[in-house]
């Protein structure tokens, strides 16, 4: 079978690069944002903005806000929104905290730090936020109360129950294990990252080349070979040079020695060792393609686009749209208590300011991404990359002594233009929504 189809006698019509690589626009326009924000910073710093150290940083931060931003696409394609998800990262880390750190070492007879607590800790923490997540679904779904009361209360209410769980003070976290999964604690060495980066672009490959063949097998139109060539083959770059530039970031000597000392040994002389790809990143990366799937192959996906995009007809075709709200709103809580955890793990200590405020970098991360506040519209991928786009922003304004305030001040500009250009996207394509 041909790449592509064509009558008889007509000359095929001209079409664009874009179109012929087959590339999202938006997506498209998000990578040049990207890119011109790093090239703009790294110009300014002279070259530290994109040294190895700091776009391990970048990545590392980044993380537990694009984890509830993966969340925070589904509430908003479902036409909800969900204003709590700050505050119920602060309440899965305060419960977390107690629990490893007084509680089940107190109940178990246990000392801190052993491996049986974290196990419970993390499976209670995650627990919690599940519950959390449902009770505001129920009270959307089988309530009708409007999504922005119910969380706009959990809001005050999550924060301040997180006070009250810790007695307002700061829970201090040194457990090793825990640790692991905040970052510069966690990596996976040079060797296995480039493994891993093999691995994963060979599946990439694999992916590319069964979707082609499927539409194939199927009869549809697809690329031309040369243009999946292209695709591929800036994919497998994209995910090599990514971890190449992680594994050139060295471990420092004193925390090799620490290391050692921890295992009784004592450091080889000139020996060296780099971070690699972080423990964090991985979970952030399973978790994107968990959704992804979820949202593009399974029936929950399928209902929750269905009901973003005409909840009247979706409820009239028979779907329980009282329980997908609460299934919607429990994943999210679940993500929330994910992220609790990474948080937690990358500052050694739960804070009562933890997670101030990430409610409006979660959904500014997924509105950013390219998902529509009307609800029917979205992607992972998208919000992931709205993550990191506004973690670079603010990163590089840090790195460049603009203050905290105007910070914020920038990132709530970006979010305005993201939605304007939106708009004025949709209407150019002929989109309702």
């Amino acid at each position: 079978m041909t790449d592509t189809a064509q009558v008889p006698g007509q000359t095929a019509p001209k079409r664009s690069l874009i179109e012929v690589l087959e590339l999202d626009v938006r997506l498209l326009g998000m990578l040049v944002a990207f890119f011109a924000i790093a090239l703009v910073f790294t110009i300014w710093t002279g070259g530290t903005f994109v040294i190895p150290r700091n776009v391990f940083n970048i990545t590392v931060q980044t993380v537990p806000v694009a984890i509830m931003a993966c969340g925070m696409v589904f509430v908003i394609v479902s036409r909800h929104i969900d204003l709590s998800v700050g505050s119920m990262l602060a309440m899965c880390s305060a419960i977390m905290a107690m629990m490893q750190a007084y509680w089940l070492p107190d109940l178990l007879g246990l000392e801190y730090g052993n491996p049986l607590i974290l196990i419970l800790t993390i499976l209670i923490g995650l627990g919690a936020g599940t519950l959390m997540g449902a009770l505001t679904g129920w009270l959307v779904g089988y309530q009708g109360i409007p999504s922005f009361i119910v969380t706009l209360g959990g809001l005050f209410v999550w924060r301040n129950v997180n006070w009250f769980t810790t007695n307002g003070q700061s829970v201090s976290l040194t457990d090793p294990n825990l640790l692991m999964f905040g970052g510069t604690e966690g990596v996976l060495g040079a060797p296995v990252s480039y493994a891993l980066g093999l691995a994963a672009s060979a599946v990439a490959v694999l992916v590319i080349l069964s979707a082609r063949k499927n539409k194939i097998g199927h009869g549809f139109t697809v690329k031309p070979m040369w243009a999946e060539t292209a695709m591929m083959a800036v994919i497998v770059a994209t995910i090599m040079l990514f971890v190449t530039w992680l594994s050139r970031y060295p471990i420092p000597p004193s925390k090799l020695r620490r290391m050692f000392e921890a295992r009784g040994e004592t450091v080889p002389e000139g020996y060296s060792a780099m971070h690699g790809l972080p423990i964090s990143v991985l979970i952030l990366i399973l978790v994107a393609v968990v959704m992804t799937v979820v949202a593009r192959k399974t029936r929950l996906g399928r209902y929750i686009f269905a009901a973003g995009g005409n909840p009247d007809a979706a409820e009239l075709s028979g779907i329980n749209t009282r329980l997908l709200n609460v299934k919607i709103f429990a994943l999210m809580g679940f993500l929330c208590g994910l992220a609790a955890l990474i948080a937690q793990a990358r500052l050694q200590s739960h804070g009562n300011d933890i997670g101030m405020l990430e409610e409006l970098r979660v959904i500014a991360a997924a509105v950013i991404g390219g998902t529509a506040l009307s609800g029917g519209v979205g992607t992972i991928y998208g919000a992931v990359l709205g993550a990191l786009i506004m973690q670079s922003l603010q990163s590089g304004m840090a790195m460049v002594g603009v203050d905290t305030p105007f910070q914020n001040i920038v990132v709530g500009l970006v979010l305005i233009i993201a939605v304007w250009v939106d708009i004025i996207y949709r209407k150019r394509m002929g989109i309702s929504k």
